[in-house]
């Protein structure tokens, strides 16, 4: 059941990867009404950023730090419990770097900050908090910056379109940017490759051309376009190497929930088997939270499966 409410205020999310809660920060946020309900309602149709507190008891690894930007489109209530609602997020980006709490002139939401220096915690503690514009675009330049620098040099050097055909403008508002695909490409594909060590998932390998960029493609599991809606996430991406991911995307190969590698019956040349992993999975990456989703990954199977079958082990 959709929550009515428009409010266009900038808000902080805070998502725990060990929460109980039902979060899948690219898709939704999950929250209970009597604490947040009007909080996120002020949210709805405006921008937000994630934050990661550094957790409590035995899950103190907690980043305490800025990891991604979205935008909140809708609010449903949670049909399994009616205290608890859902809040839907399109427009993911994943920070590359991730943002600390506190920068080198103090904190970056300001709102923290107490007289003496130190973090109010009452409101630190507040999982759904308002963020000043300004704050917001600070923390947002911040994650966002190598990967707008990078699409301004690959733009300057003529290997690569810019935001808009010229040179790209890091003053310029970061929502206007951020919703243009050279941008979301660019991000995404620092985040993917930095994860998998810029080495192919499939096959381990890690070429670097004469330039040093390395020879491996950040692919989409779940796709983005074609109104598959897939998220510019980490969960929602694999390195493959440009023959593999060629492959992936004609689904003549997949992975298993377990990270196996599968194929696809009778399409992928006896002679090229011997390319991939030895132990029949994948690499993923060193952090559990940046795995690919089972949620991708079986959607990726199911593009292909009523065409040509059931995918099978390699």
């Amino acid at each position: 059941m959709p929550v009515v409410g428009v409010g266009l205020a900038k808000s902080v999310f805070v998502h725990k990867p060990s929460s109980n809660y039902d979060d899948v920060p690219e898709e939704r946020y999950h929250f209970p009404n009597r604490a947040y309900l009007k909080q996120v309602q002020q949210t709805l149709g405006d921008w937000i950023v994630y934050y990661e507190p550094k957790g409590s008891g035995r899950n103190r690894q907690g980043r305490q730090a800025y990891f991604a930007m979205a935008r909140v489109v809708g609010i449903e209530v949670d049909p399994g419990s009616e205290a608890k609602s859902y809040a839907r997020i399109e427009d993911y980006v994943d920070f590359d770097p991730l943002v600390p709490l506190i920068g080198e002139n103090g904190h970056l939401e300001t709102e923290l900050a107490q007289p003496d220096g130190s973090t109010n915690a009452g409101l630190r503690q507040r999982a759904v908090r308002s963020i000043s514009d300004a704050d917001f675009f600070t923390i947002c330049r911040m994650g966002l910056s190598r990967s707008i620098q990078e699409l301004s040099e690959l733009a300057s050097s003529g290997t690569a379109r810019s935001l808009d055909d010229g040179a790209v403008e890091f003053e310029r508002p970061i929502v206007e940017q951020v919703v243009r695909r050279p941008l979301r490409d660019a991000a995404f594909r620092r985040k993917v490759l930095n994860s998998y060590d810029h080495t192919c998932a499939f096959t381990g390998l890690r070429i670097v051309n004469g330039a040093g960029r390395a020879e491996v493609d950040a692919a989409h599991i779940r796709p983005v376009g074609d109104n598959h809606r897939g998220a510019d996430s980490i969960r929602n991406g694999v390195a493959l190497s440009k023959t593999i991911h060629w492959m992936f995307d004609r689904g003549i190969v997949s992975v298993s929930d377990n990270y196996e590698i599968l194929q696809s019956p009778g399409r992928l040349p006896e002679r090229l088997k011997s390319l991939f992993n030895e132990n029949g999975r994948i690499r993923v990456p060193d952090r559990r939270a940046d795995c690919p989703s089972s949620q991708n990954m079986s959607y990726h199977r199911r593009m292909f499966e009523e065409e040509y079958g059931r995918f099978e082990l390699l």
